[in-house]
């Protein structure tokens, strides 16, 4: 085969592979928080929470998995989905205790300033509340202090909170 046409096919296969992993990177836009959005509830254009894993489930041994959207539940403006009935009774009885820290923003985020969306799969209980991260770096972050970072984070929430994630 000729170096041309060699070269060429290395080209298109390095350009496909890029152009593969760049989708597996892209937010789902279906999932997509709103930046501009003065919520403090980190919620899709559905209004579903957590995109939509159940938060009684990130309680349990097993950890986190996707809620079912016929089972679900709202709460203080955001809608809540949940893997079984008795995961919904459970949120039902004590929703205060299952939503997560920040309105569903990352705690490390909010600890520098930010509202930044989450990745529903990075997270952490600390004494009884759910916090999430928006990537691996954050969290790995977030875990060397918990204590320092939770501190600068609850003294910046409530400034915070009714701000639009793009404007901070």
């Amino acid at each position: 085969m000729p170096t041309q046409f060699r070269s060429s096919r290395r080209s298109f296969v390095a350009s496909a592979a890029l152009m593969a992993l760049a989708s597996l990177t892209l937010p789902d836009l279906a999932h997509a928080y709103d930046e501009q959005s003065t919520s403090a509830l980190n919620v899709d254009a559905n209004g579903i929470a957590l995109k939509g894993f159940d938060p009684v489930s990130y309680f349990s041994p097993s950890g986190p998995v996707p809620g079912k959207a016929e089972l679900f539940a709202k709460y203080e403006g955001a809608t809540y989905q949940f893997a079984s009935s008795q995961n919904r009774d459970t949120f039902s009885a004590n929703p205060a205790k299952y939503t997560p820290a920040y309105g569903g923003f990352c705690a490390m985020g909010v600890a520098l300033e930010q509202k930044l969306d989450v990745d529903p799969q990075l997270w952490r209980v600390v004494d009884g509340k759910l916090y999430l991260n928006v990537h691996k770096g954050a969290q790995t972050r977030w875990l060397e202090d918990v204590k320092g970072n939770l501190a600068k984070a609850e003294k910046n929430w409530p400034r915070l909170k009714d701000k639009a994630p793009k404007t901070l």
